[in-house]
């Protein structure tokens, strides 16, 4: 049995996920409907580990990153400039996500999904509803799933509330900032969400290595159940990210670096290294090493605060894995399912977007999880989700691409502003950007 494992865990994880989604597809179309009753519960339990896990890994994650500010007396003035400059790129991604979504339509013209018959669409509030809704009455049951009791069929039931996780997100930004103001005091309690983040990530990627299994239950039903045409609007998902993500980086970016008096190609000169492995290894902690000396060594970021933003960066600031893809995954999904969004739905998404970004780990494969975020947000059907996951590994690698860059380019902005970057070092723009051995760190 130890053998096995071993002899499954040496083969890299994308061509895991990529054997799920072959098997899958051949499995659905040798086995028919009967797929579809069959292998749906793989899939099923998948969708339930990956609900399971949203709430403490963001809760933990917003908790930490807010609370690493204690101790940063030197520079915890640029803490509100750099917080403002994530909010804003974040923002800007998402409204590049949403117009991708609307200008390339991937998830129109292909038929409806079968959707559970006992799914109903959620009320969704209004803007000032939403914005209400956000300070949670009791943070203990937003945390527990923030159940209302409903009548269903003359008996009480508990039912899972709209918005819960924004609520959480709130409430874990409020802890982490009263953590800052009490400094030393609890300085075993910041360290135990630390450890508790730590944990959450690893339980993470446990559940994550259940994913060739659930792609497999998810693949196999849906070809099963509707044929291999199902499956065409994933390709053109594929393209509508890797476009939004490429506008993002070269316009988006470029355009706030010309703002600022700074030469775009120096920049994506400088930060290439960092963009490369954020690129090959879908992570952006794998990345930080080479992200931390890109933007000292390349691009010229004063090294204390450095050192306190990029971290920070790798840790809350996800444009392409916490703004654009669950905007654009969103617009497909409710164009694929047949669901026609409402403004305040959009709204909705374009708020738990950017806040969800905030809370994404910067470990493989949590996009999914601000994808569940938003849908849930947004009242739309969270069964859906799990069909984009099956080419998670191409989409994650431009994602996290996306990510790395705005981590690198948020502290150079701010640096420029204050006057903290050295222009002889940026303007430099070195030829060779290629990485150094030991610079990449582990990227499993």
């Amino acid at each position: 049995m130890a053998r096995m494992l071993d002899w499954w865990f040496r083969i890299k994880f994308w061509k895991r996920v990529a054997a799920g989604f072959v098997l899958g597809a051949l499995a659905g179309w040798a086995f028919g409907p009967n797929a579809e009753v069959w292998f749906s519960p793989l899939g099923d339990l998948y969708v339930t580990l990956i609900k399971m896990i949203a709430v403490p890994l963001v809760f933990f994650a917003v908790i930490n990153a807010v609370a690493s500010l204690s101790g940063q007396k030197s520079i915890a003035a640029l803490a509100g400039r750099t917080f403002l400059w994530f909010a804003l790129t974040a923002v800007l991604a998402v409204g590049v996500g949403l117009a991708f979504g609307w200008l390339l339509h991937p998830g129109a013209g292909v038929g409806t999904l079968k959707i559970a018959s006992d799914y109903t669409p959620k009320d969704v509030p209004g803007a000032l509803d939403m914005l209400m809704n956000l300070v949670p009455a009791n943070p203990f049951q937003a945390l527990g799933g923030a159940a209302q009791a409903e009548l269903h069929d003359g008996t009480k039931v508990l039912v899972p509330r709209n918005g819960t996780v924004l609520q959480v997100i709130f409430f874990a930004g409020l802890v982490g900032f009263a953590m800052v103001k009490l400094g030393e005091k609890v300085a075993g309690v910041r360290k135990l969400v630390g450890e508790a983040s730590e944990v959450m990530i690893q339980v993470t990627r446990y559940v994550l290595e259940f994913t060739p299994f659930g792609t497999f239950g998810l693949i196999a039903a849906l070809v099963g159940g509707y044929g291999f045409d199902q499956l065409r609007p994933l390709l053109m998902f594929v393209v509508a990210l890797y476009a939004a993500c490429a506008f993002h980086i070269t316009v988006v970016y470029s355009g706030l670096l010309l703002a600022h008096g700074l030469n775009p190609l120096k920049f994506f000169r400088g930060a290439a290294p960092a963009m490369e492995v954020g690129f090959v290894a879908s992570s952006s902690f794998a990345a930080l090493p080479v992200s931390l000396r890109s933007a000292t060594h390349n691009l010229g970021v004063d090294k204390d605060y450095a050192a306190f933003a990029v971290p920070l960066g790798a840790t809350i600031k996800m444009d392409g894995c916490g703004a654009i893809y669950p905007a654009l995954a969103a617009v497909f999904i409710s164009q694929y399912a047949g669901i026609e969004l409402s403004l305040s739905q959009y709204l909705i998404i374009a708020l738990a977007s950017v806040l969800g970004s905030f809370g994404t780990a910067g470990v493989p494969g949590t996009a999914v999880i601000m994808a569940t975020v938003v849908l849930s947000a947004a009242g739309l059907p969270l069964e859906t989700i799990g069909y984009l996951y099956a080419i998670d590994r191409v989409l994650d690698m431009m994602r996290t691409m996306t990510n790395v860059t705005g981590q690198v380019l948020v502290p150079v902005l701010v640096a420029k502003e204050t006057g903290m970057l050295d222009h002889a070092i940026y303007d430099a723009a070195p030829s060779n950007v290629g990485m150094r051995e030991g610079d990449a760190g582990d990227l499993e």
